[in-house]
């Protein structure tokens, strides 16, 4: 099977690198393209049988399948440059779920088309990588992409409409994560002498640790929360303030988001 990857950014580098690194397709079966032609030139020198193009129609016309790596507003172009060149059975492969099926296919009419929203997380394969596809993908296709993906981690359908949440709590998630924790290690900095790295590796260590025993354990949320928030304990006065004050912002975060997402998805309009 070979594969087209459009843009060499940081998802479709994370792609391309993942696919080879664990042997999920070989290089030579890899058509990379990119708009800045510079900055794949010399891929060659790492692989040798990588497919550098010097167009997006050239990294299409021999594949079965292509991942759309680029910004929303961009895809439109894409799909125009790449129209006339494309295999008719070829499978599109957006990697953003802003922009429409019904966008999409104004341009690739009758194409089959998934989206994927991977995370940063597969560099560690702990990806949870959403997917969702139009009509046009069958069974079969469904199969082959899951089976590619599942070099980066854990393959999750959902419906086109739920993309959105389920890309806050899987490829947004890390950066919520680290934003929350950053506020916590420099809040401790400033009650502590213990230095900030040593901090940090603690909060890391706990962290890892929690979501370790969580899944690991089947525990949830509120069970966690019981056995170490003791009745008239230390850890209780902390989680009354967190239930009471970081629903708010919470909130607000979703709202924001919700509301980026609309406008990317106006602003892509095909």
């Amino acid at each position: 099977m070979k594969i087209g990857i459009i843009g060499y950014g940081s998802m479709g580098k994370m792609i391309l690198e993942k696919f080879i690194e664990t042997k999920t397709v070989d290089p030579s079966d890899l058509f990379v393209s990119n708009r800045t032609y510079a900055k794949i030139m010399d891929l060659n020198k790492i692989h040798p049988q990588l497919n550098i193009c010097r167009n997006n129609s050239d990294a299409v016309k021999e594949v079965d399948m292509v991942f759309i790596c680029v910004k929303p507003w961009e895809i439109k172009i894409v799909l125009s440059e790449i129209g006339n060149d494309i295999k008719d059975n070829c499978h599109i492969v957006s990697l953003n779920g802003s922009v429409l099926f019904k966008q999409l296919e104004q341009i690739g009419k009758n194409k089959k088309i998934s989206k994927m929203i991977p995370s940063v997380m597969a560099e560690v394969n702990k990806s949870v990588t959403l997917i969702c596809h139009n009509t046009y993908v069958n069974y079969n296709d469904k199969t082959i992409l899951k089976g590619l993906l599942e070099c980066f981690g854990t393959v999750t359908e959902v419906p086109e409409m739920e993309i959105g949440m389920g890309s806050e709590l899987t490829s947004c998630m890390p950066g919520f994560i680290g934003a929350i924790f950053k506020v916590i290690t420099d809040e401790a900095e400033r009650h502590t002498t213990i230095p900030k790295e040593q901090i940090t590796q603690m909060v890391l260590e706990t962290l890892y640790g929690t979501g370790t025993l969580l899944l690991e354990k089947g525990m949830s949320f509120d069970t966690l929360i019981n056995r170490v928030a003791t009745r008239g304990g230390i850890t209780e006065e902390g989680t009354k303030i967190i239930a009471e004050k970081l629903p708010e912002i919470i909130k607000e975060m979703f709202e924001k988001t919700r509301e980026k997402r609309s406008i990317i998805t106006e602003k892509a309009q095909l």
